[in-house]
């Protein structure tokens, strides 16, 4: 372990930005998301009503999980423990893998094994790191209700414990494979069946199931609801093992190996890969069917709770649902707001999917590319083409499995299947702005490419708390989301559509012809 406090500075130094837009965005969702509950459920009386609703659908129950308690603590920690506990987790999954599997895989990891370095340091600061800015996100958690105490330490401890599993995951998935998207994807998968098991779990009232899933554990802390606090020894206890199981398998393999041989490929490429666009797409296939995977379950959760959601608003929660979108109904208003949510994340696709030229740029795997008869444009053009077009795919599937679903339960398929999928597909314009953020920023400023993670995480906390908190005006407009009709139950406005249109195509046009001029590299 010699070095692993100077590594652990460097880690700090290296990840400043992401770290501190990760923590801002997730505390300043639950500050927002607490006080939305105290403006929109004022009396007792409307908490109470919201407990018994949201024990009593088994499709919230699968979706949020059970709630234990009606205060407004209680509901926020009922309302966001799910979707945060991934967040943490997605969080430091992607810390412990950046540190580890990455440095090791791109050579960093041999040019500092070679100095006064010991094997595990790298390792140890990771975990190190991952400690440090899940207890740092649990504080400021704890601050950022609106009555700082034991419930609301609970409360951020909670996200911590998932976190920090995960993390624990990801650094044994660094030692099985010679790939940081292989140990990612191994990670992101144990998250994916964690989820999986607790929606089971909780929509089927199987209590002991929950043990099984570390999402489930920071609900059995019960914050505002009992406050148990020996629950948080199991996350404490499951990272220490698996720590000490990927340190153990660390000192068991050489550097820049894994675990598991990598399996060599043919010896000539299959005709289907002579193109620049068949390489991009099996570069970008799994990215693409995972995430369509998770957009086809958001749709179908959504659509399947539509049907329900009379009875589960009422009276504030109606009027919050009409800040976010829709004024011709609940259902209505629920569809524009879930929707719109679930869509806002196909952003966050675009991104990744454009970022991949970064990657395989300073990976030098485009030079070699381009040594043949690729030329730049068709190179850059082929992975914009799965970046965009997988985009508008994704919100096909989802306007498409809740209009289905939806139009099934209320017997009026025909009407209703249009309807929802075209208030997904509205929002295509929107995350096309952000892919072509990406693509300016690739093409001009390279070095700064990964700001459009900060940028579409900025346009997700304006979009997503803005109506809640009545921000400004001109704070709204600076996301394109806020642009786009809210469907259905709005008017359809076609003016927006096309100036988001307009904007997109503006910068993708400028960030090709930076990317034609500049060196590459």
């Amino acid at each position: 372990m010699s070095g692993v406090l100077p590594l652990l500075r460097l880690s700090l130094r290296l990840d400043r930005v992401r770290l501190s837009v990760w923590i801002v965005v997730l505390v300043a969702s639950v500050a927002g998301s607490a006080s939305s509950f105290a403006g929109v459920y004022p009396e007792q009386a409307d908490r109470d009503a919201l407990l018994v609703a949201a024990n009593g659908n088994p499709t919230f129950a699968a979706i949020y999980g059970d709630a234990f308690g009606s205060s407004v603590g209680a509901l926020t920690a009922w309302r966001l423990m799910t979707f945060y506990g991934v967040l943490a987790g997605l969080m430091t999954i992607f810390l412990v893998i950046r540190h580890t599997r990455t440095d090791e895989e791109t050579g960093r990891l041999e040019l500092l094994r070679a100095t006064v370095v010991g094997r595990s340091a790298r390792l140890g600061s990771a975990l190190l790191l991952a400690v440090l800015a899940n207890l740092v996100l649990a504080g400021l958690v704890a601050v950022s209700m609106p009555d700082p105490g034991p419930s609301s330490l609970a409360l951020g401890l909670a996200f911590a414990g998932a976190g920090l599993t995960f993390g624990a995951i990801a650094a044994v998935a660094a030692q099985l494979t010679e790939s940081s998207r292989s140990a990612t994807g191994i990670a992101a998968g144990a998250l994916g069946a964690a989820f999986l098991v607790r929606a089971i779990a909780d929509s089927s009232g199987i209590g002991w199931l929950r043990w099984l899933s570390p999402i489930a554990w920071g609900q059995l802390v019960r914050p505002y609801a009992g406050d148990r606090w020996w629950v948080l020894a199991v996350p404490l206890v499951v990272t220490v093992l698996l720590a000490v199981v990927a340190w153990r398998l660390n000192g068991r393999r050489d550097v820049g190996a894994g675990l598991l041989a990598a399996r060599l490929g043919p010896a000539r490429a299959a005709p289907a890969l002579r193109g620049p666009v068949a390489l991009a797409w099996r570069l970008q296939r799994g990215t693409f069917l995972s995430w369509a995977a998770g957009f086809l379950v958001g749709g179908l959760a959504v659509g399947s709770a539509a049907s329900g959601v009379g009875d589960f608003v009422e009276g504030g929660a109606a009027d919050l649902l009409r800040k976010f979108g829709g004024e011709k109904g609940i259902v209505d208003a629920y569809l524009a707001t879930s929707l719109g949510l679930v869509a806002m994340l196909a952003g966050l696709y675009t991104v990744s999917a454009v970022l991949r030229l970064r990657s395989e740029e300073t990976d030098l795997r485009a030079e070699p590319v381009l040594a043949t008869p690729v030329r730049r444009l068709p190179w850059m053009g082929s992975h914009l083409l799965f970046a965009f077009a997988g985009t508008a795919a994704l919100l096909l599937i989802l306007g498409a499995a809740a209009g289905l679903v939806h139009g099934l339960a209320t017997h009026d398929l025909a009407g209703q299947f249009p309807r929802v999928l075209g208030a997904a597909l509205v929002m295509v314009p929107a995350a096309w702005v952000v892919g072509g953020l990406a693509v300016a920023l690739f093409g001009l400023l390279p070095r700064a490419a990964a700001v459009a993670w900060a940028c579409v995480g900025g346009f997700l906390l304006v979009t997503f708390l803005g109506p809640v908190l009545q921000a400004p005006a001109w704070a709204m407009d600076v996301s394109p989301y806020s642009h786009v009709p809210r469907l259905p139950g709005a008017a359809m406005t076609w003016a927006p559509v096309w100036w988001l249109l307009l904007v997109a195509v503006a910068l993708t046009v400028a960030g090709a012809a930076g990317f034609r001029r500049r060196d590459v590299g």
